[in-house]
This record gives structure tokens, sequence and C-alpha cells, in this order.
């Protein structure tokens, strides 16, 4: 039964509930020392709330504490179960229960504690089973005494010991009210709650329930439908669910009850890929189940929502649709704190918003190197699923906004900032939820931003992971042909290049710079950089002449629509100093007043990444001129300044290394050669892999510095 009527009893004695759980059933007295006629709840002395789980799986650590709680002769402590919704509190609880009854031999009693008409009355049940007399039960009905006194006075003289579970105890302050939760002498108390707050549960023990590990998640679905699927069909769909013992339960009684079109794992697996993911695994639920909002995925979290917003803090369930824009990864709590988010939720209110939700354990704060706040997968899935469709637009368009003053506009190379790796999942997340084409093209100008600072940062397999999803995932939604996709694409294809992958970049690589030159023509500044990112993997290659003819095309092109002294024209002269054939370099070198590398710290500073990079490529071009005693000095101080603003393995002081190495050895050095060339080799391959082509160089020529250096001693 639902509804808002007060808490009262009609003739028959039955009371009615107020709100929560609803279970309006009679009481049956236990009493070992009174004989009471009391007409109330169902019996205390069974769990309520659903079916106990056929095998609790994982739990061990828990379990072993709390059978130790009511193991003989313990007693007089308080321990909380605390954890989001549908992460198998009541389970565990219902295995202590049947632990303390069966093995323990205690009276177990067990209250829904969700509301204060269930509570009372439960409570009341309790000191009834404990002895009290009708006499006492009306005076405490009708307040002549203190109900809560009376309770536990019949608790505190029980002949045998007992266990009390206090159930979906979501609303702390009805326990504090009257004292219903205290410690006795001659028992244990177990409560299940949402509320994690250490503040509600003074002088207990807490224990957080969360999801399962992956094998128990798996055999959790093998246990309730064992003929539909492998433990590892199982452990893929489980990972799908979150490994949340609610959404597994109910996906694994889905499977178990298809009767004329019995599905697989696989079968299911497919289905939750749809846009009735979550619909789909409340399909699972019996249709008892189905009246209590608490077993079902679309409904079990709103009852925190509404507890939240009875206590004044409406907008927990604006940020939590906010976060549910998002991916269900750590997100940096620094993204929250920005005035993007006062279109959701003001920003004086965030802190109280994100703190309700907090102890409503409908989030949590981790630290994944900076402090985060993670929310579960399916937990978001049911909230955007439940979130009014005029308001997504809004709340994706905030959330873009959010991602994008989080993201520099130009991305500088420099050391790995871990929050710049933590938001990619959130990019994506938000690419697949945004359907607005403004909101889209946005977040997308944001994701390419991102991959391209993860790029400059050395961090290349991420960068080729998010702009590759980030371009599968828009190319449908704003055309193949979108400026902001073909973006995408290209910077793809220069991560696959610096993965060692150039067969594969020179292919991504190419079709963008032929679209871009069909759409934008060759003086646009996209089609500018695609020349010029082309040259890379055409060197690579074998094809030399190609690349030059590309690189210098970029070089004049930019110097023409963007200006002599702009950061890309002086990029692109930079790199012509790697490639150019020797008497065009000596050209180069020796016909200008003023170097390349002062030009660009004039222009732009002498740390800038184009002027550490115009550097090292100046004095590469003059170990290809074989000025090695100038070259020398230049490769030793850009690979300390490369170490200093980037760190040893970035991969540019490995290049800058590379090169002091081969002008030393060039010099007759070759003891200091063949040490750095060592430290070269063995870095890159920490951090490229040992199949990486430049690893492979690396090696190379190290055992040719080596073959000389020995030859030099024989000599």
């Amino acid at each position: 039964m639902s509804g808002t009527m007060d808490g009262r009893a009609d003739s028959s004695g039955r009371v009615y509930q107020a709100s929560g759980d609803q279970h309006i059933i009679e009481h049956h007295h236990h009493g070992e020392a009174r004989s009471v006629a009391w007409t109330g709840i169902e019996s205390v002395r069974q769990p309520t709330g659903g079916r106990a789980p056929m095998v609790l799986r994982d739990r061990t650590e828990l379990m072993e504490r709390l059978r130790a709680a009511v193991a003989p002769g313990v007693s007089n402590q308080v321990y909380v179960l605390h954890g989001m919704g549908g992460c198998g509190k009541t389970a565990v609880a219902r295995t202590v229960f049947q632990l303390a009854t069966t093995e323990g031999n205690r009276v177990g009693l067990w209250v829904n504690a969700a509301d204060r008409t269930s509570l009372r009355s439960g409570m009341l049940a309790v000191a009834a089973d404990r002895g009290a007399t009708e006499g006492e039960l009306s005076a405490a009905r009708n307040g002549l005494r203190a109900p809560a006194d009376l309770v536990w006075e019949r608790l505190g003289e029980s002949e045998r010991p007992w266990l009390l579970v206090l159930d979906n105890a979501d609303d702390p302050e009805i326990l504090q009210d009257g004292g219903w939760l205290r410690a006795s002498p001659r028992g244990t108390v177990l409560v299940t709650t949402r509320r994690a707050a250490v503040q509600w549960w003074p002088h207990a023990e807490l224990h957080h329930v969360g999801v399962l590990p992956r094998e128990a998640a798996a055999q959790v679905l093998c246990d309730l439908a064992p003929e539909t699927g492998t433990m590892e069909e199982a452990a893929e769909i489980a990972d799908r669910l979150g490994r949340l013992p609610l959404a597994l339960t109910l996906a694994g009684g889905f499977l178990s009850h298809q009767v004329i079109d019995p599905w697989t794992m696989t079968k299911y697996g497919r289905h939750l890929d749809g846009q009735g993911r979550v619909d789909l695994i409340d399909q699972g639920a019996t249709p008892l189940a189905r009246e209590d909002a608490r077993h079902l995925i679309t409904r079990t979290w709103q009852l925190s929502l509404d507890a939240l917003t009875t206590q004044g803090v409406h907008e927990s369930t604006a940020l939590l649709r906010l976060l549910a824009c998002y991916g269900a990864d750590p997100l940096p709590l620094t993204l929250l704190n920005s005035p993007q988010i006062n279109s959701v939720v003001p920003r004086p209110r965030a802190e109280v918003a994100l703190r309700g939700l907090l102890d409503q354990s409908l989030t949590t704060v981790v630290d994944a190197g900076v402090r985060c706040v993670q929310t579960h997968a399916v937990l978001l899935a049911s909230v955007m699923a439940g979130t009014p469709r005029e308001q997504v637009a809004q709340l994706t368009s905030t959330a873009a906004l959010l991602l994008d003053a989080a993201v520099p506009a130009i991305p500088q190379r420099g050391p790995q900032d871990l929050r710049m790796s933590l938001l990619a999942p959130h990019v994506l997340g938000l690419l697949h939820h945004a359907t607005d084409a403004s909101v889209v093209a946005g977040a997308l100008d944001v994701a390419v931003r991102l991959a391209c600072a993860l790029h400059r940062t050395g961090d290349y397999l991420s960068a080729r992971e998010l702009a590759s999803a980030a371009a599968a995932i828009t190319e449908p939604k704003l055309g193949p042909e979108h400026r902001l996709v073909l973006s995408a694409h290209a910077r793809t294809g220069r991560a696959l290049f610096r993965l060692g992958r150039f067969e594969e970049s020179e292919a991504i690589l190419r079709q963008v710079l032929a679209d871009r030159e069909r759409l934008f023509g060759p003086d646009h500044p996209d089609t500018l950089d695609s020349y010029f990112g082309i040259n890379h993997p055409l060197q690579q290659l074998g094809r030399a002449a190609e690349g030059i003819t590309l690189l210098q095309r970029a070089t004049d092109g930019r110097e023409r629509v963007l200006g002599k002294g702009h950061p890309l024209t002086l990029q692109s002269r930079a790199h012509l100093l790697e490639f150019l054939p020797i008497a065009e370099l000596a050209v180069e070198v020796d016909g200008t007043a003023t170097p390349l590398p002062q030009e660009c710290a004039i222009h732009l500073g002498p740390d800038h990444a184009v002027t550490l990079g115009s550097r090292l490529s100046y004095a590469f071009a003059l170990v290809r001129l074989g000025r090695f005693e100038a070259a020398v000095e230049d490769a030793r101080r850009v690979a300390e300044d490369y170490e200093r603003c980037h760190g040893p393995d970035y991969a540019h002081t490995l290049s800058a290394q590379l090169l002091y190495a081969r002008a030393r050895a060039a010099l007759g050095d070759m003891d200091s050669a063949v040490e750095l060339m060592a430290v070269v080799a063995r870095r890159r391959e920490q951090s490229l892999g040992a199949e990486h082509p430049y690893t492979a160089r690396s090696y190379e020529l190290l055992e040719e510095m080596r073959a000389k250096a020995a030859g030099q001693s024989t000599d």
C-alpha cells in the first residue's frame, strides 16, 4: 500500500503507514514470558523487503566481522551497513540474520525503519515479542510513556540474546528522535542505510557495502541463470551492469524466467546496448517486487532524491542529472567549481547539493591522484533515462561548458596533467548523451583539444583512443565532412604516427587532407595543418620527396596566411631543417642573420614548445651538416631543458639525448655515447614498447656505437 495518510490504527489494530516501504500485515507474538494479543505488523521474526540471495557472493571480510558480532557472548554493539541503493546491504543483513538465528541461537528481530510509522510500529512489535504487556503497549501507543524506553527495557530483560536489524534506515533523524537506536548488553544491533555520514552513527561500527568483484558478480548471474551462458560471458554482462547486486539479481531473474523465447547472456548483452537499457534490467523483477521501489533500478534511487528534496536540498537532483551527462569514471571535483555550473545549480549551492548526494550514498569522493567524485554507471544511466527530455539540452550544454573551461584553448607541451587524462571518458560520455548539434560540436571541440593536450604530454595512446572514439560518435550526428569531425580524424592520425603505426597514420591523414582541400581550399589553416602533419609518416615510409614538398607548402602557406612570426609558421620552418636536402639546408642555416631558435625565442619566449623544438631541429641540422662541435653543445643544452620542462621520459627529451649521443660518437667519445644511448634505448622501450620502430632504431644505434667503441679499444 502506498500513500501519504498519517499513521493510525483501525478497529482491527492494523497500522497504516505514512511513507517508504509499506508492509501492512499482521504481527504474531513470540514472547517467552508473557502472552499478549497484539495485532500490528507482520512477525518481526522474519526479514521483510525481498527475498534472500541464493548464495551471498564475496563479502568475505565483512561477513567474518559480522559473524563474530553475533557469536555467543558478543553484545552491546551497533553495526551500520551503508552504501548506495541496490548494493546488497539488505542481502548481507539477511545472511547475518540467518546465521544469528540458526547457528548463534539468538532471537532474530527485523524492523523496517524506512519511516517513522514503520519504525514505531515495528519497534513496539519487538517490545511485544520480548514480553511487553498490552497495558504497557497501550501506554506507549497513547503517549503515556516513551515507546523507545519500553522497547529497550524489554530488550534489556530478554532471556535470550538477540539480533535486531533496522533495515532501510535511510532517514537517521527518526532514529535519533525518541532514542530508538541504542546498544544493549543483551544483544547486537545491525542497521542498513544509504546515509554514509559518520555524524548520524555515533559509537557505531560502520561498514561500506559496495559493488561486487568481477568474478563474484559473474557467479551471481550463473547462480540465477546457470544455463544461459559461460562464466566469461557472465563476467562481461556483470561489467556492463557495474557489478551492482540489484542489477545482477534483476538480470539473472530475467534470464531464468524466459520460457517461450529463452535468452542467452550474449543476447541480453546485445540488448543492453539499446536506449531501453535500464527498463530491460527492471524486467527481471517479480510482480511482487515491482510494488517496492527499492527493487527496481528505475526507482530505487528516487527514494534518496525524494528524501533530499524533503530536506530542502532539491539541487541534489539537478546536480546528479548533470553528473549523468558524463561517464562513470572518477570526475575531478574542480570541474564543478566553475561559474558555468550556475545554469543548472547555483554555484554557492553546489557544495550543499554534492554533500547531499554523498550523504545518501548516491556518489562518493575518491582519490584518483586528484580529488574526484565517482558515481555508479547504472545509477547514471537510470538518472539520464528518467530526466525530462526538455531538460537534457540545458544539462548537456552546461556539461560541455564545464569541460570547455577545464581544457586549455591552446594545449601546451608539458608534464602530464592527471586531470586531463581523467576528463577523457567524460567527454565521450557527454558526446553519447548530447543530441543538440551545437552542443555536440562544442563537446567535440573540447575532445579534439583534450586529445591534443594528451598528445603533447606524450600520452599518445590516450590521445588516439579519445580522438578516434570522438570521431566515431559524432560523425553520424554532425556528418563526415564537419570541420571538427575531420579534426578528430587528423588528431587520430597524428597520434598513430607517434605510436609507430606509420601506414595507418598516413592513410588517415591523406584522407583528411583530401577532404580538407576539397571542402576548405589549399590555404585554409586546417588544410595547411594537414600538409604539415602528413610529412611525418611519409618520411618514415621512405617517401621523403613528397613529404618535403607538402611540408614546404605548409610553411609557405602559414607564413602567407598566419604571418612570419606565428608559432605554426615557426614550427614548420623548424621541421624543414630536419628534412631539406643538404645543399638547401646549408643555405637555410647560413643564410639568415638570426638563427631560427633565436627568432623563436624573440617571438615566443625561451621555454615555448616551438622554441625548444626549433633548438632540437637546429642541432639536428648541424649534425646533418657534419658540424659536430657546434651540434654537441646545442644538443646537450636542449636535452637538459627538455628534461627540466617535461621530464626524462618525454619523447623530445629522448630525441635530444639521442642526438647528443650521436654528436658525442661523431667526436670520438664512444664511452659517453654508449652510456647515453643505453639510457635512451631503455627509456624508449619502457615508454613506447619493445616493438615500436623508435625503440628498435635506438637499440640498433646502441649496438653500432658499442661496436665502434670495441674497435677503438682494440686499436
